[in-house]
């Protein structure tokens, strides 16, 4: 699991790494966070409930860029989120689920502004259901990348579900760590 792990990791950091290369006028100091502390937090979340740990989160020359570990235990409800300005890439870990992504987000309820949700994870969202969308079952290897504004939410966890998810936060809305 380390190896896919420090794979998935490579490939989801080399991705950003592009983009915040493309988008930023000087290279800011690089953050290093090993498989160890990835593990680590993986070994921490706590188990049957769904948990999302930041990792880090940093200034990465106008804009935030986040790493965070899901963890989501079998279930059959459709909830879903839509966040207003992050984007998000997820990188399967292990497990295996259904994600719904896009169509409409129906009966939203915006998240708490002061909520530790909106200011330490996501930024400005709403939470509600899907009508329409594209459903996908996605597994261990599998990446997604989910713009901001984008309905998102598993219609069905088979087996616990961890994935590494990467948050871009362009307006700087969420808390550094």
């Amino acid at each position: 699991m380390r190896r896919l792990l420090a794979l998935g990791l490579g490939a989801a950091l080399f991705s950003l790494g592009w983009v915040v290369g493309a988008t930023t006028p000087q290279n800011p100091a690089a953050t290093y966070m090993s498989a160890a502390d990835i593990a680590a937090t993986i070994d921490n979340a706590p188990a049957g409930r769904v948990s999302d740990q930041q990792v880090r989160h940093i200034d990465a020359g106008g804009h935030n860029v986040g790493v965070g570990v899901v963890q989501r235990p079998p279930s059959r409800t459709l909830g879903a989120i839509q966040h207003h300005n992050q984007s998000e890439v997820y990188y399967v870990v292990s497990g295996r689920g259904t994600l719904v992504t896009g169509g409409e987000l129906t009966n939203a309820r915006a998240l708490p502004a002061e909520g530790a949700t909106v200011r330490t994870l996501t930024g400005p969202s709403s939470v509600g259901g899907i009508e329409g969308g594209e459903s996908r079952e996605i597994g261990p290897g599998d990446m997604l990348i989910i713009p901001a504004g984008s309905p998102h939410g598993f219609s069905e966890v088979t087996e616990t579900i961890t994935y590494i998810v990467v948050r871009v936060d362009p307006d700087q809305l969420v808390e550094l760590k």
